[in-house]
């Protein structure tokens, strides 16, 4: 192996993988066994796992080379870049040489386009195949699959990866159309809907035997670039919400655009990243899993923007002032859950508390309750924060008076407001 070859090769294709942001793990639970190498039972790579610890992973393309010609994409093929592309079995030699000195704890392959889909998709199914069959490496393996591949491919890829996932790249069909006409979104879901059956088929057959071998355990996810085109929240959380319901999606990731291109159907170089608006979709995204809310009550054709000062949950609350407040001792679940500075587990725990006493603000903060922000939509045990008079306008002002969001500290003019 060429050190210096392989070193060019890693910097060049580590750096080209850095603007896809679905990488994080959410559920695997392979096993090591038969004294192989590695354990995915805790997720893996840039990513926090349940119990906070960090991990970590190779990320990088099979190659950069591509036939297509997408505007927003730096490894199209129209760009003036250095190219490069590693071998099936450099990627494996990497992947091991890096988890036995604990750089990793697991592998994110995606690539360009070599000449078409199935030849590229074979390649990276062969770096999966041969790390779980030639090195016994049970760490987690997360296959960017390639549109348009075919199913036996995609069902291969499925017995030896963790996650796969197909990118749907634009929010909505016509974004798709306008920055990369040579894709179809039709290639993009037939493999989505390939891998939704495939998993069902799954879980019917481990039913009836404990036998049957893995199959994508962690599921499928996609991701999404926000910001390149002119689609309003409305239209990308009604797609995710489209691919949540009916391809039984683990994640829809959200990348705000980097502008890295020249191109007039782009926004400017100058263009900022938007990451605020990424993180409000993140936040929007987590109401729809967990707490029960639909698009319609986040945004709509009113309000087809979510709001950058506050997080969704506090927007919604805010707009709907005649719903508060609740009475944190016998208010159902559902409601506790819209409260805003109240999380999922701490609503569990109020719920389970409150069978035994009345809870009051110090108990609530025990809990693990936000009273900064929750005192304004509930009351309790107590007389103290009791709701005054407030408009939605001058709660929003209290609360961000006390924020102290990283996102919201790198906003220009954000105090504004006051």
């Amino acid at each position: 192996m060429d050190a210096d070859r392989i070193k060019e090769k890693l910097n060049i294709l580590a750096d080209a993988a850095k603007y896809d942001v679905s990488c994080a793990s959410s559920g695997s639970n392979r096993k090591n066994s038969n004294k192989g190498l590695g354990d995915a039972s805790n997720g893996i790579c840039h990513s926090y796992t349940e119990d906070g610890r960090c991990v970590s992973l190779l990320k990088i393309l099979l190659t950069n080379h591509c036939i297509f010609d997408c505007a927003y994409c730096v490894s199209r093929k129209s760009n003036d870049i250095k190219r490069a592309a590693f071998s099936v079995q450099e990627v494996v030699d990497l992947t091991i040489n890096f988890y036995r000195r604990n750089y990793i704890e697991g592998l994110f392959l995606s690539s360009g386009i070599f000449k078409n889909a199935d030849y590229t998709m074979e390649r990276l199914v062969l770096v999966a195949k041969k790390l779980r069959t030639e090195q016994n490496f049970n760490g987690y393996i997360h296959l960017k699959t390639i549109p348009g591949a075919s199913d036996d491919l995609m069902r291969l890829a499925g017995l030896y990866a963790d996650r796969l996932s197909v990118n749907l790249e634009m929010p909505t069909e016509a974004g798709l159309k306008l920055l990369a006409p040579d894709k179809s979104r039709q290639d993009m879901i037939n493999p989505m809907r390939f891998l939704k059956n495939e998993l069902i088929q799954y879980a019917e057959e481990k039913k009836l035997f404990k036998s049957t071998p893995l199959f994508a355990p962690a599921g499928q996810s996609t991701q999404v670039i926000i910001g390149a085109t002119r689609e309003n929240d409305v239209q990308i959380l009604h797609t995710a919400d489209h691919f949540y319901k009916n391809y039984n999606l683990k994640r829809v990731y959200y990348s705000g655009y980097v502008p890295v291109l020249a191109d007039k159907r782009l926004p400017d170089l100058n263009t900022a990243v938007p990451m605020v608006r990424e993180n409000r979709l993140y936040q929007a995204d987590w109401l729809l899993r967990f707490y029960g809310f639909n698009v319609n009550e986040i945004v709509d054709q009113q309000n087809p923007m979510l709001d950058l000062d506050i997080d969704p949950k506090l927007s919604w609350a805010i707009r709907n002032l005649h719903a508060f407040p609740v009475d944190i001792n016998t208010a159902p679940l559902q409601m506790i859950l819209r409260v805003p500075g109240i999380g999922r587990l701490s609503a569990q725990k109020i719920v389970g508390a409150r069978k035994f006493a009345r809870l009051n603000w110090e108990q609530l903060k025990i809990i693990g309750v936000a009273t900064n922000r929750a005192r304004y939509f509930i009351t309790c045990n107590s007389n103290d924060f009791e709701r005054r008079d407030l408009t939605g306008t001058r709660i929003k002002q209290f609360i961000l008076a006390g924020s102290h969001s990283k996102y919201l500290r790198n906003k220009p003019g954000q105090l504004s407001i006051f």
